[in-house]
């Protein structure tokens, strides 16, 4: 697939730049490149080039890309919105899910993730904006989904995702990230070093997640080009 590794490596340089600006090593902050409407052809040249983490929105499209690159030993996250009759594929395939916002979808991804899969890492995520378009839970309501979630025997609580309201200004980008990382930082002293991911930022505002303490970002267009959409 020709330019992905170019790209790749060019979103590598900015995550390493913005780590420098903001006094934190490089390795604080993970990338993981969102494949959705791109076929495994894409993301072999990417994991040739060294990504290993990829970002699925829709079910059956991302576990066919799974299945079919079963062999190459690379991490899947599912970034999607959750409906109840979609969790078992997603228990049964995925090795992280960032989008959970309701204990009833928690419960059946618990239920149904196979034991011997291991636990799979979970994200609450936050509307932090407000945004009546959004899902998530409010930052009054994380704490207690949170704790939720930690009590179930399948998952692994893992920390927070959000995907703020869209802003050009820079300081209007860091302000939600920043009201992020306080949440972040207060429910990690209540669930300890395992409560360790802040999943925020994208191609547009990952600079200001990234200096805001963003641990994972969501990329993809600026690895794999534009979009269409067939669906």
């Amino acid at each position: 697939m020709s330019g992905i590794p170019e790209r790749l490596q060019a979103v590598e340089n900015a995550i390493v730049a913005a780590c420098a600006e903001a006094r934190r090593p490089a390795a604080a902050v993970r990338l993981l490149a969102v494949s959705k409407t791109f076929g495994a052809d894409a993301v072999l040249a990417a994991a040739a080039a060294g990504q290993r983490a990829f970002g699925e929105n829709y079910v059956q499209e991302g576990v066919d890309k799974i299945q079919a690159l079963k062999d190459h030993d690379l991490e899947w996250h599912f970034i999607g919105p959750i409906q109840s009759n979609k969790t078992r594929p997603i228990a049964e395939h995925f090795d992280w899910v960032h989008a959970v916002e309701r204990e009833k979808i928690a419960v059946r991804l618990s239920e149904q993730r196979p034991p011997a899969l291991g636990p799979l890492n979970v994200c609450v995520q936050v509307n932090i904006s407000g945004e009546t378009s959004k899902s998530g839970v409010t930052p009054d309501e994380v704490e207690s989904l949170a704790e939720a979630v930690a009590r179930l025997p399948n998952l692994r609580l893992r920390g927070l995702m959000a995907i703020p309201e869209p802003a050009d200004d820079f300081a209007a980008q860091r302000a939600p990230f920043a009201a992020m990382r306080e949440l972040f930082e207060r429910l990690r002293e209540k669930f300890g070093p395992d409560f360790d991911t802040l999943s925020m930022g994208m191609s547009a505002d990952m600079r200001a997640a990234i200096l805001e303490g963003a641990t994972i970002v969501r990329v993809g267009s600026a690895i794999f080009g534009a979009r269409t959409y067939n669906k």
